[in-house]
């Protein structure tokens, strides 16, 4: 005889159910209905695995980002005239040694476009190539710009008068020129109708991906053939960190005195982290979605819950008649009701975290699940639970015991 019962006979006051004994109640329904449970805990497990992913992917996203701009550096900056103006802005020809006079700047260097036609030869289509600009560099770029060689090797001042040039990325993929093996015969290519040599191939930039499309080529070779006018058109800037923004204020008057308010200047690392935050952008929106899971999981438990109180009349009632209170009956369950919805959340973290793991090693990141996401999933799976199983508790607890015995 429980001891519910003995209080009723013995007319001292009903025990309470330890919260043991309340779980076990609670698991017995789960147990006796191994499939239906499975089916509505499947919702909730969706929408849980469904909020680890879409928490756990861009915080991924966002560590590897941090680790890029910490081995790119953050203290790039690029200055550059006003487009569209009439007449046209020209920065001085030694605007990039004018911004290496800046206490704080470590680097100075910078690009001019000669608007030259380059072409893999003198036979091909001039269309081709269209998209790759012809820039003049200086020998110090790829130290503003954390440029590095591929292949090869860069501009320096012996050659900087010489008809040789250097590929970006992408524009040595346009020209189909991959490699350049040691002891093969450099390839040469027509920029403004003469012939250079080509010396070197650079990495990708993402911190100047135009340099990526462009053909550099040296200052002085590119005034003695190809009609350029000294003025460059660019100026990157590596300033200490700390420094960056009191460099940002100062750059447009130093590189530019007659004419600093016609001088733009960037931060090329904030272009990348903003291309970040628009790439997660739908992170709320998948979010609603998993909301949305969770929801419709809720309603699955709670009409699961509700067709158990009416197949168990027979059971509440007998309970009733036993010596169990109400509330006896209301913690069964809603035992069940937050078992089964948790047992759904396990579940869901169990498919949620190797799938973002999964993710951000398949695209090369570093795995992030943050514990906040898998605690806020199973914390929120119980919550559905409870909400879920509020109805269909206080319905089974109000059964008179005479009524549901009779229940067939």
């Amino acid at each position: 005889m429980s001891a519910g019962a003995r209080g009723a006979l013995t007319g001292s006051r009903p025990v309470r159910l330890s919260p043991p004994d309340v779980l076990r109640l609670g698991l017995l329904g789960i147990r006796i209905r191994k499939v239906r449970a499975a089916l509505s805990a499947l919702g909730i497990a969706i929408g849980v695995a469904t909020v680890i992913v879409v928490i756990g992917i861009p915080a991924s996203g966002q560590k590897a980002l941090m680790e890029r701009l910490s081995a790119l550096g953050t203290g790039m900056l690029r200055a550059e005239p006003m487009p569209n103006q009439d007449p046209p802005v020209l920065l001085p020809e030694d605007a990039d040694r004018m911004a290496a006079r800046i206490g704080p700047v470590t680097t100075a260097a910078a690009v001019a476009n000669t608007h030259a036609v380059v072409a893999r030869s003198d036979r091909a289509d001039e269309g081709d190539a269209a998209g790759i600009s012809v820039l003049a560099a200086r020998e110090n770029l790829p130290a503003a710009i954390h440029g590095r060689i591929r292949s090869g090797r860069f501009l320096s001042a012996p050659v900087d008068r010489f008809p040789v040039a250097v590929l970006g990325y992408q524009a040595a993929i346009r020209l189909g020129i991959d490699d350049l093996g040691a002891g093969r015969r450099p390839p040469q290519i027509s920029v403004g109708g003469h012939w250079f040599t080509v010396t070197g191939i650079l990495d990708a930039v993402p911190l100047a991906p135009e340099i990526d499309r462009s053909v550099l080529v040296g200052w002085e070779a590119a005034r003695r053939l190809l009609r350029f006018d000294g003025h460059p058109t660019v100026v990157y800037v590596q300033a200490r960190e700390d420094a960056v923004e009191d460099v940002r204020a100062v750059l447009p008057a130093t590189v530019a005195p007659q004419t600093p308010g016609l001088v733009l200047v960037g931060r090329p690392s904030d272009a990348l982290a903003a291309k970040r935050v628009t790439e997660t952008a739908f992170s709320a929106l998948f979010l609603g979605l998993a909301g949305v899971a969770l929801l419709v999981g809720g309603i699955g438990v709670a009409d699961t819950m509700v067709v158990s109180v009416l197949e168990r009349r027979r059971e509440i009632g007998l309970r009733r008649a036993l010596g169990a209170t109400r509330g006896h009956v209301r913690a069964q369950f809603l035992a069940e009701s937050v078992a089964l919805s948790g047992l759904g959340g396990v579940a869901g973290v169990a498919l949620g975290v190797p799938a973002a793991v999964g993710y951000a090693l398949a695209q090369g990141w570093p795995p992030v699940v943050p514990e906040a996401a898998v605690a806020g999933g199973v914390a929120g799976a119980v919550a559905v639970g409870v909400v879920a199983g509020l109805y269909p508790s206080v319905r089974a607890s109000r059964m008179p015991p005479a009524g549901a015995l009779a229940a067939v």
